[in-house]
């Protein structure tokens, strides 16, 4: 069931593929006006033309911008009340992982851009939609975080400890915002995107197995959890993160 957007404007970051991507497609067929944003221009302009075919009449606004960068983040959010007139959802969807391995052997250049992109620049971007609509009109922010941090992953130790802070930041601002702005995470586990393929090619039934599913996830199964959250079905829900993870974590492992 497609959540209801009508006279909605979303924004929505990292959105040129992938997760980002399905959740635009997602809001955008419940009626919301859509701006979409990413780093690199042409793929997405591409995307918006993407989900202007997915959704025929869909307004969409693609604003390239780098979610690390202040000048970037502080355009994306006026163009879009510029544009549509409001914003009234935002969805915290980029994230970066540019380091792998042991912690104690990590590169703290990469660390630090690393929480920069993940935390920084979400905390960033509710600043700004608070101070563009959401502290006076309200709305939903929710934040796209991860099982990695919920549980430790080893391999992936700095994105999750990123993730995990993300989580924290989530319950302190649905604390702090509301009654007016309701602020949630989801936390998927691997889903088949090109983000995630390193940990899944060439073994994606293997990886599978682990998971009581017994498949990997996909975009839409975490769009529709955050089209959910986001709308006026969700009105006493604020402060959580779900797991959208086809049951991982129940097993007691991250695979």
């Amino acid at each position: 069931m497609t959540s209801d957007f009508t006279g909605r404007v979303a924004l929505v970051t990292g959105a040129s593929r992938g997760i980002g991507h399905a959740i635009a497609v997602e809001l955008a067929r419940g009626g919301a006006a859509v701006t979409i944003s990413s780093r690199k221009a042409d793929q997405l302009e591409a995307a918006a033309q993407e989900l202007r075919a997915a959704v025929p009449g869909a307004r969409v606004l693609a604003v390239p911008a780098n979610t690390g960068d202040d000048e970037h983040r502080a355009e994306v959010v006026r163009r879009t009340v510029e544009e549509f007139g409001r914003l009234d959802v935002l969805v915290n969807n980029t994230g970066i992982n540019p380091t792998f391995g042991p912690l104690a052997d990590a590169d703290l250049g990469a660390v630090r851009k690393l929480f920069d992109v993940n935390v920084v620049g979400a905390l960033g971007y509710v600043q700004l939609a608070l101070k563009a609509w959401m502290a006076e009109h309200g709305g939903a922010i929710v934040n796209i975080a991860s099982v990695a941090g919920l549980r430790s992953s080893g391999v992936i130790a700095a994105y999750g400890a990123s993730k995990a802070a993300l989580i924290r930041l989530t319950e302190e601002l649905a604390w702090q915002l509301g009654p007016g702005v309701r602020v949630n995470a989801v936390a998927p586990a691997v889903v088949k995107t090109k983000f995630a393929e390193a940990l899944y090619t060439d073994r994606e039934e293997q990886a599978a197995a682990a998971y009581p599913m017994k498949r990997l996830g996909t975009p839409e199964d975490v769009a529709e959890l955050v089209a959910f959250l986001a709308s006026d079905r969700a009105p006493w829900i604020t402060g959580e993160t779900v797991r959208v993870d086809g049951g991982l974590l129940a097993t007691g492992t991250l695979g």
